[in-house]
């Protein structure tokens, strides 16, 4: 007689396992994020070799250069940390239509110079992606290509094969037949992951693995997903703007901080060496509520225009709005400016916008939004050759951040004749930084109202 599967109940965002069905998770305490799945059979077990669980001494471990490999992609390799790490895992997630599968298509042209690459499919047939590959142009070595979702023959075509880079796309379609569920579900893409992770560790392979996201904006499965992989990169931006951006969440082997700009073209992903030349084209001349702001990505300084737009409401309550920043922060420096500086702002709508699609959440970007919703206010024009950044408090002062040389330089770079910062942090500048800089002249403020004063 044919046994019942056993169902279980497991944490999306820890992985906290239950018999029944839980409003709250008792681990991490959230609330409905228990999701059922068939418990996988205590029979089944991943057979790895007994040698390499040997202990090693700290001593005895050599770490060579050569283990970590150029993508010949300097946007990609800045995320990374400095290229690919030899027998890692890395989850590269996005929305629908983003890119991800030209970008890693791309890693695989560039890789195959001198290295095996193997591209598994589990989406698209040959024919498909022989079509992306005709446009981004002649492939000069040898890809090899295989359409399969069954991870026990993917298991053994690696272990035949024997590739230095293996691309897994997507994860959400493999199938383990060791788990019962269906193929997408919380069982099947948390032991899918498992099994590679093991493929990668023990055979020495480095591993991308394509990743699906919720309307929430995280990776489809279960949480600790994140866990298990060496890095996340998530790939972000809008599919109808041609502008990509390839953030690192995890990285155990360099920063989560950096960033890479792409361009979305018909050849593929190009680089974007210069985002702040980028994000600034099309600026508007003599138009109000039009600020540059210098915002840090990781180590790198980027310029970005924030618009706002202030005019009286027609109904009772006030409407206010905010693309590309957070919603509630543009409330509180409204209220700062309403308090602190007197405008008198309660009574009008207010649109807030990062030009380009940006979402950048810093704040050093709190000035940058004062003097523009002030400026739209008062129907003033600021000079477009300005750039402004630092923090707003909560009593109207404006506070230093961090990295101000940086910004400065940047700003120097590009062109721009005027700079506003926190008075802090003009003072803090080096005195020999201050007599190199020319062309370009420092203005410290120590509250709003000398801001909008400047306005």
């Amino acid at each position: 007689m044919a046994t019942k599967e056993k169902q279980i109940f497991f944490c999306k965002e820890c992985g906290y396992e239950s018999v029944k069905w839980l409003g709250q998770c008792p681990g991490c305490k959230q609330w409905n994020t228990l999701v059922e799945a068939t418990a996988v059979k205590k029979g089944n077990k991943i057979v790895r070799d007994k040698a390499a669980a040997k202990p090693t001494l700290l001593s005895d471990i050599s770490v060579d250069s050569q283990d970590r490999w150029s993508t010949k992609m300097k946007e990609l390799d800045r995320v990374l940390g400095g290229g690919i790490v030899r027998g890692s895992l890395i989850l590269v997630g996005g929305d629908p239509g983003i890119g991800k599968s030209t970008l890693l298509l791309q890693v695989c042209k560039n890789l195959s110079d001198d290295k095996k690459v193997l591209y598994i499919s589990g989406e698209e047939s040959l024919k498909q992606i022989k079509l992306r590959a005709m446009r981004l142009g002649e492939f000069k070595n040898p890809v090899s290509m295989l359409c399969e979702t069954d991870l026990d023959v993917i298991k053994e075509s690696i272990k035949e094969y024997k590739p230095d880079v293996v691309v897994v796309d997507s994860i959400q379609t493999m199938y383990n037949a060791e788990v019962g569920s269906a193929p997408g579900s919380v069982s099947q893409v948390r032991e899918s992951t498992n099994v590679l992770m093991q493929l990668a560790k023990g055979m020495q392979i480095t591993i991308f693995i394509v990743g699906h996201v919720t309307k929430e904006g995280v990776v489809a499965g279960p949480r600790v997903l994140e866990h298990m992989v060496d890095t996340v990169l998530y790939f972000e931006g809008d599919r109808y703007a041609s502008y990509r951006i390839l953030r690192g969440v995890k990285n155990r082997f360099g920063s989560t901080n950096e960033i890479g700009v792409f361009e979305m073209r018909e050849t593929g992903l190009m680089e974007v060496s210069n985002p702040s030349e980028y994000m600034l084209s099309g600026m508007p001349e003599g138009a109000s509520g039009s600020v540059i702001a210098c915002s840090i990505e990781g180590t790198r300084p980027i310029l970005v225009e924030i618009q706002a737009l202030v005019s009286r409401t027609n109904f009772g309550i006030p409407r206010r709005t905010a693309a590309g920043t957070d919603y509630n922060r543009v409330n509180l420096l409204m209220a700062v400016l309403e308090k602190r500086a007197g405008l008198q702002i309660g009574d009008c709508d207010a649109y807030v916008n990062i030009a380009g699609g940006m979402k950048i959440t810093e704040p050093a970007m709190d000035l940058g939004i004062v003097m523009s919703v002030a400026s739209s206010y008062k129907n003033k024009v600021i000079d477009n050759s300005t750039v402004v950044f630092g923090e707003v408090g909560l009593a109207g002062e404006v506070r230093s951040v961090s990295l101000a040389k940086e910004r400065i330089a940047e700003a120097q770079k590009l062109g721009f004749k005027k700079c506003i910062i926190p008075k802090s942090s003009l003072e803090a500048l080096d005195n020999s930084f201050v007599k190199n800089l020319k062309g370009i002249e420092l203005i410290g403020i120590r509250n709003v109202a000398e801001a909008i004063a400047l306005i």
